[in-house]
C-alpha cells in the first residue's frame, strides 16, 4: 500500500488559473486552492510523483510557473489505512516460543513499513503469523522489533512477542552486550584485504553532508555523532599475491555497538568496501570490469551489498538460557566466495 494521507479527502480535483494569479508557483498556488486539506510539502510531493497535471500533462516541477486560464488538477491517492495489515509472507524461522520469535531475514525484505515501504515488509509478515500477539509491543508500525537488518542485509533477527521480552531485549541491544551475553557476528565480502587480519575500527558516525540518507564517519565533537566500533577478523583471501594484497576478503565483523550503516560505512572508510555496495563502494564499480569471466560478470549483477548476518547470540528474557543461532551463507554470497576462490 501506499503511504497513509489522511489529508486527501476526495479522489481528484481541478481548477482553473485567473488572470491575476499568472505567474504563480504550481505547488504554492496549490496550496492556498487546497483550502488547507493539503500541506504545501504533501503537494510538493504528489507534483514530483506526477499526481498534478496544467493542461493534461503532467507538471513535475513544484516551482512551474502558471499562465491564465490554464486547468490544473490533483489526483489524490486514496486514504490507506496507517497501521500495518497482516500479509502471508513467507518466514524462515529459527525458532519461536511465547516470548520470542527468530527469523532468517532474505536480503530484500524490509524489516518495518516505512517510506516507500508501506507493506511487504517483515512486520506485515510477523503479523499474519503470530495474529494479536505483537500488538502493542513497541509502537504501532514496528511491532516487536528490537533491532533491524538493512533491506539488502540477510541474516538472524529476533522479535519479541510480550513486552517482557521486548524490554529485556531491547536493553541487551542498546547496552550493545556490555552485561549481557548479547552476541552479533556479521560476514562481509570486501574489495582488497585490509593490511592486517584481525582489527577495530573505532570511528564516530553520522548524517553524511552530501545525502541525509547516508552515514559517514565524522569527528567526535561533530553534533550528531555517535560511538561506533567494529571489530573485523579476515577468514579468507581471493587472489592473494605475494605482496599481501588480494582482489577481495570474506570478513567476519563483530559490532561493539550498532549504528546504522555501521559495517558498511567503517569498511568503506578503511578502504574496503563491500562488494555490491552502491552507496558505500561506487569508487569501486569499475574494479570488477578488470576481471575475468565468469567472475566479472558475477561480481557485475550481484543484487546488494554482500553483508550477512551469521550469528546471534543472547540470554532468553524469561528462562535466561543461552539462546544461539548461526545460519550459513545464503546462496548468492556463496556463489561470489566459490566465485572468487577460483581466482
Amino acid at each position: 500500500m501506499n503511504a497513509p494521507d489522511t489529508e486527501a479527502a476526495e479522489a481528484a480535483k481541478a481548477f482553473c488559473v485567473p488572470a491575476q494569479d499568472a505567474g504563480s508557483r504550481l505547488d504554492q498556488w496549490l496550496a492556498g486552492r487546497m483550502e488547507g486539506s493539503l500541506s504545501r510539502a504533501r503537494l510538493q510531493a504528489l507534483i514530483r510523483d506526477g499526481m498534478v497535471t496544467v493542461g493534461g500533462i503532467a507538471a513535475t516541477e513544484p516551482k512551474r510557473k502558471l499562465k491564465a486560464g490554464e486547468e490544473v488538477a490533483v489526483t489524490l491517492p486514496e486514504p490507506e489505512p496507517a497501521e500495518p495489515e497482516p500479509e502471508d509472507i513467507p518466514l524462515d524461522i529459527l525458532h519461536e516460543d511465547d516470548q520470542l520469535i527468530v527469523v532468517n531475514k532474505p536480503a530484500g525484505l524490509v524489516v518495518h513499513p516505512g517510506a516507500g515501504n508501506w507493506s511487504g515488509t517483515l512486520v506485515n509478515a510477523l503479523l499474519h503469523h503470530c495474529g494479536t500477539t505483537l500488538s502493542g509491543i513497541g509502537g504501532v508500525k514496528r511491532p516487536g522489533i528490537v533491532h533491524r537488518l538493512d533491506k539488502d542485509t540477510s541474516g538472524v533477527l529476533v522479535v519479541a512477542k510480550t513486552d517482557l521480552a521486548h524490554k529485556a531485549l531491547s536493553a541487551a541491544f542498546a547496552d550493545h552486550g556490555k552485561n549481557s551475553t548479547l552476541e552479533r557476528a556479521y560476514a562481509a565480502i570486501v574489495w582488497g584485504t585490509p593490511p592486517r587480519m584481525t582489527g577495530t575500527i573505532d570511528a564516530a558516525l553520522g548524517r553524511s553532508s552530501s545525502d541525509r540518507t547516508h552515514r559517514a564517519v565524522v569527528s567526535a565533537s561533530h553534533p550528531d555523532a555517535r560511538h561506533a566500533v567494529t571489530h573485523f577478523t579476515v577468514e579468507e583471501r581471493f587472489g592473494a599475491k605475494p605482496d599481501a594484497t588480494a582482489v577481495a576478503a570474506l570478513v567476519e565483523c563483530r559490532l561493539e555497538t550498532g549504528r546504522t550503516h555501521q559495517i558498511r560505512v567503517h569498511m568503506a572508510h578503511i578502504g574496503h568496501p563491500l562488494i555490491g555496495d552502491r552507496d558505500y563502494g561506487q569508487g569501486f564499480r569499475t574494479k570488477a570490469k578488470t576481471l575475468e569471466e565468469p567472475l566479472r560478470g558475477l561480481i557485475e549483477r550481484f543484487p546488494r551489498q554482500a553483508l550477512h548476518a551469521r550469528l546471534l547470540a543472547f540470554e532468553h528474557p524469561v528462562t535466561g538460557a543461552e539462546m544461539r543461532f548461526e545460519v550459513p551463507l545464503p546462496a548468492d554470497m556463496a556463489e561470489l566466495v566459490a566465485g572468487l576462490r577460483r581466482l
